[in-house]
């Protein structure tokens, strides 16, 4: 259905132009202290780094930009932001510029460097290029204008996603895979790492709390759908077959939105639990091994905003993905902004004048 919930992890709207880009400069202001040192990321011998060595350090304006080729994912190309074998990735075009800058300077507050940018067409390549941000093509050459929600356009982009993971497990790398249309508050590798034997961990749209700390939600509770919006994957064989048939699924049939294919292959066996405390489900093939994260602290739209269910339970939330909306892309800039969360110059909250 075309309501908020059922926009999950699909979050884009018939709007045409991102926000004004002087207006994205002015937030962009950033200093150098605030740009974060690349984590562990040694370069191959004989590669050049495409990348400068920290985020938001602008590349010198006399210097070329190396050719498209060059930013093509390899695993020697992921290989260089990768830190505790886990990458960070989300994918956009250039309409969503905007949310891609906020995504990212969220992360680098927290000092968290280990995450890439996929770009739909060489424009956004080029742009994130130009700021210092780690981007790389996806060769889909889309459109760069926003998207309607349900259109072919749309499925191909939720087709990129499950592409991408194809591409990158094999390489042997976790993935925490997420839509640009949300934040992350709080640096989530720790929380994950304490759950080293799922094979993926999902967000969901549960709005009934299973749990009152930060435990993995009682799976048997859980009536939400499964929200790919967030999702962590390890190269595990289940998760790697998991994607291929997943894959197969959607290249099959054009028609079938992305998270629903997801849905409906994790529950062709859902159970047994896999032991009594981890909080793991068999799924799929009756070998992957399922968690799903809190709604509490990895918080959908109405369970951050409409709830505030982390300040009912006094937990610190994580991430906020911004489900459950009105409006589209501009609801979803709006929802954010009244958090004060998206990437706006300080003048945008006090202007000359106020």
């Amino acid at each position: 259905s075309n309501t908020p919930a059922a926009h999950s992890s699909a979050w884009l709207s018939s709007s045409i132009s991102p926000e004004d880009p002087h207006h994205i400069e002015q937030a962009l202001n950033i200093s150098q202290s605030e740009k974060v040192q690349n984590v562990s990321t040694t370069p191959s011998p004989g590669k050049q780094n495409v990348w400068p060595t920290s985020v938001w350090d602008i590349p010198p304006s006399n210097k070329r930009m190396p050719p498209l080729k060059d930013f093509r994912l390899t695993k020697q190309l992921v290989q260089q932001r990768v830190k505790d074998n886990v990458v960070i990735v989300t994918f956009g075009n250039y309409a969503f510029m905007d949310f891609i800058l906020t995504w990212v300077k969220k992360l680098t507050d927290l000092e968290v460097s280990n995450f890439l940018v996929g770009a739909m067409d060489t424009k956004l390549v080029e742009a994130l290029y130009w700021k210092g941000v780690p981007v790389f093509d996806m060769g889909s050459h889309m459109s760069t204008v926003d998207v309607g929600w349900g259109s072919p356009t749309f499925h191909k982009m939720g087709r990129e996603k499950v592409i991408l993971l194809d591409s990158i497990l094999p390489f042997g790398f976790e993935v925490l895979m997420c839509d640009t249309d949300m934040v992350w508050l709080k640096n989530p590798l720790p929380y994950l790492a304490r759950y080293p034997g799922a094979d993926i961990l999902t967000s969901s749209d549960q709005v009934i709390p299973t749990v009152v700390d930060d435990r993995l939600e009682i799976w048997q509770e859980v009536s939400g759908a499964y929200n790919i919006g967030i999702f962590h994957w390890r190269p595990t064989e289940s998760a790697k077959n998991l994607v291929k048939k997943w894959k197969e699924m959607l290249l099959a049939d054009d028609k079938i939105w992305d998270q629903s294919g997801f849905n409906d292959i994790l529950h062709n066996q859902l159970g047994p639990s896999v032991d009594d405390d981890s909080g793991f489900v068999f799924a799929f093939d009756g070998k992957l091994k399922l968690g799903i994260l809190p709604a509490s602290i990895f918080c959908s739209g109405h369970t951050y905003f409409v709830q505030a269910m982390y300040q009912q339970l006094r937990l610190e939330p994580y991430a906020v993905h911004t489900t459950f909306q009105y409006g589209g892309t501009e609801g979803k800039r709006h929802r954010l902004r009244e958090a004060m969360f998206f990437l706006d110059p300080p003048e945008y909250y006090n202007p000359p004048g106020n």
